[in-house]
């Protein structure tokens, strides 16, 4: 048995983690909690997250937005930030860290299936309206963002009902993991770490 303990953005990240998250990773003996940290994330918010989180659990991890972290430097990259991120923490801490950032926003992964987006938001047009987005980011749930007024919550906030906290793990559920790690690579590849901390 491995106990996780995954610091997340907020509310609708702490719901698909035990949404969708905890079911599956209890089945091969890893135990999740996820951690809100509620406000702006930054390096320095995090260091101080991650150091309280380190000493409650076997391994900890991170699950936050690239687009809303603050504090990025010029051409900061999703590898650039996780390694910052590892490199903030006291070095005996290190290897129980397994930093994670979505790219770009959570709301990308709900990209993996329009169907799943239509059916949960109860509008058939969705279908064809996602379909058109991913499109037109070569099929990549994880390259969906253009600008601060394109992101994914954005998108969904301008052009359907979407409830953040309450739809976004609903979707999540709705696609399942298999189609969402299928779509996403970096979201898969966080998911085999995670897997991998129990062989």
């Amino acid at each position: 048995m491995v106990r996780l303990g995954i610091s997340v953005e907020g509310t609708t990240e702490e719901r698909f983690i035990k949404t969708v998250l905890v079911p599956y990773l209890a089945q091969k003996g890893i135990y999740v909690t996820p951690v809100p940290i509620n406000g702006n994330v930054s390096v320095d918010r995090v260091k101080h997250e991650l150091r309280k989180l380190a000493y409650n659990f076997e391994y900890v991890s991170t699950f936050y937005d690239f687009y809303g972290f603050k504090g990025k430097v010029e051409g900061e990259t999703k590898t650039t930030l996780e390694s910052r991120i590892k490199g903030a923490i006291k070095e005996e801490l290190r290897e129980k860290l397994i930093p994670y950032i979505q790219m770009y926003e959570f709301e990308g992964l709900l990209f993996s299936s329009p169907e799943a987006i239509a059916l949960v938001l109860q509008d058939e047009s969705l279908s064809a309206w996602a379909t058109d987005i991913l499109e037109n980011f070569n099929n990549n749930p994880e390259k969906v963002n253009d600008s601060p007024e394109t992101a994914p919550s954005k998108r969904f906030e301008k052009f359907t009902k979407y409830r953040k906290t309450t739809h976004g793990p609903n979707i999540a559920k709705q696609i399942g993991l298999a189609k969402m790690r299928d779509m996403c690579s970096g979201f898969d590849d966080w998911l085999t770490k995670l897997e991998r901390l129990v062989l």
